[in-house]
């Protein structure tokens, strides 16, 4: 357990080390700007709930369209989650196949920000070889559970008067400098050392900028350009931010918030590597003596005020693919003091548990079922099909004509949401083979008969079962004929 009093000094230095290990081993390295690659994904085009002030759904925002009631119940949950009341519930979002049940769930995700833990899973995922279930299931909720640690740390703020930088005429050797910084009361001058020139350096820092450094860590931050300096002759772009000059001392006591996950507690408390095992992702199996350690250490930082639980969400999809074993495990899991809120949603009916012979409602055993608030979702009516294609259409930059888009809402209607959202790309490709911009009522009829949906593809396989291999043809009534699928 050692160094556990030391982890948040670790998380907080966390980038600063790495980048300072990485300068010592490898030099003369060109460092390019990776571009940020945008994937359009299947809930890509998910920006919240689109409610109002009052939890109202609207009829069409931020994405999400129609299922009015649902969203107004997530709504609320939304809001109990912001304010920690709602912790080590459940919440089961039901319903056909196509209905947004997976859309709400990223839309409480986006709502929610980055302060709060947001994971999710498949049922499926616990289905390792690496580790046991209740383990998997252990790692997903203590990854949803975050940690909010409060640490005083002592800064340099100030406006850079000057900075002077000596290189050695031969090119080898330490470089030094020093640093002039001041206040409106004060001026200072610092002796710089090579990792600190480099810091400068890559933040760009020069004459009139207003800086902190961080004592413990050396990190430096680029607050703003002085309005002292606002009247210089310097080329100055739109995004320059002017501050003013800091008052008073310029080392300053400042209270700093770390926000981490109590898993990642445990992985750099469970392996030899400490936090590098974060990044290599060799986490494994950990030691329940390891995490009991952790939640006596957290509790004490609790009492004394240093530290604060923030209860995040678990989204599991699917979740009837759990057996029994996870859902007894589950029950357990929730009446603990530190458990997030777990969302999970499911298309299934009336069907048996994983794992047994006995059905239940969803899949999922009754006493569980029992600790949940259901959230219903229906299926779609055909203006809020229209809405849907019709943004999809924008978030995978491909334009409809407005007879394709009535044609590709009435195959939605008669086939599946699902269906109609993947013949957009497709038709959009065969669009631009005759080099047009607007996809058009023949691109949508091509493409559809080209790709079969659900229904289509078992009528044929009613009627061409006989040339297919292993087909077991079902009797009716003992007399031995196939029957109509």
């Amino acid at each position: 357990m050692h160094g556990i009093q030391y982890m948040y000094i670790l998380l907080y230095s966390l980038s600063v080390s790495v980048l300072n290990q990485a300068g010592t081993q490898v030099k003369n390295v060109e460092v390019r700007d990776i571009a940020r690659i945008e994937r359009i994904g299947a809930h890509s085009h998910i920006r919240g709930l689109g409610l109002d002030d009052s939890l109202e759904a609207r009829a069409v925002s931020q994405g999400m369209v129609g299922q009015q009631m649902a969203r107004r119940a997530a709504g609320v949950v939304l809001g109990m989650i912001k304010e920690g009341k709602i912790a080590g519930r459940a919440v089961l979002l039901a319903g056909p196949p196509g209905t947004g049940k997976t859309a709400i769930a990223m839309g409480i995700s986006k709502s929610l920000g980055k302060d709060t833990p947001f994971t999710a899973m498949a049922g499926s995922e616990i289905y390792s070889l690496e580790m046991s279930k209740t383990e998997a299931l252990t790692q997903a909720i203590r990854k949803s559970i975050g940690i909010r640690i409060k640490e005083e740390t002592e800064i340099i703020e100030g406006e850079v008067v000057e900075i002077q930088v000596e290189r050695p005429a031969t090119g080898v050797g330490a470089k030094v400098g020093k640093l002039t910084l001041k206040t409106t009361e004060m001026e200072t001058v610092y002796d710089l050392g090579t990792k600190m020139i480099d810091a400068l350096t890559k933040e760009k820092v020069q004459s009139g900028d207003v800086i902190t450094i961080d004592k413990a860590t050396g990190k430096i931050s680029r607050i703003g350009r002085s309005f002292t300096r606002a009247r210089d002759y310097d080329a100055t772009g739109p995004q320059t931010r002017f501050v003013q000059c800091p008052e008073g001392e310029l080392q300053k006591r400042k209270e700093v918030v770390h926000t981490v996950s109590i898993h990642e507690i445990d992985v750099i408390n469970s392996r030899t590597h400490g936090f590098l095992a974060l990044f290599s992702g060799d986490t494994g199996e950990i030691k329940p003596e390891v995490r009991e350690q952790i939640n006596t250490k957290i509790a004490e930082w609790r009492e004394e005020g240093k530290a604060e639980i923030s209860p995040g969400v678990l989204f599991i999809d699917e979740v009837h693919m759990l057996d029994i074993e996870c859902f007894s495990f589950l029950n357990r899991a929730l009446e603990d003091e530190m458990a997030p809120v777990v969302i999970m949603a499911t298309n299934r009916g009336i069907t048996n548990i994983r794992g047994t012979n006995y059905t239940s409602p969803h899949g999922i055993p009754i006493d569980l079922l029992d600790r949940m608030i259901i959230i219903s979702t229906s299926q779609y009516r055909e203006s809020e099909l229209r809405e849907i294609l019709k943004i999809r259409c924008e978030e995978e930059d491909c334009e409809l004509s407005d007879d394709a888009l009535t044609v590709l809402t009435r195959i939605a209607m008669e086939t599946s949401l699902r269906y109609a959202i993947q013949l957009i790309t497709l038709a959009g490709l065969v669009s631009r083979r005759r080099k047009s911009n607007e996809v058009e009522i023949e691109d949508v009829k091509k493409v559809y008969s080209l790709f079969l949906d659900e229904g289509r593809s078992t009528q044929i396989l009613s009627e061409y079962q006989d040339q297919y291999l292993y087909d077991q043809k079902p009797d009716v009534g003992g007399g031995g004929e196939p029957m109509d699928m």
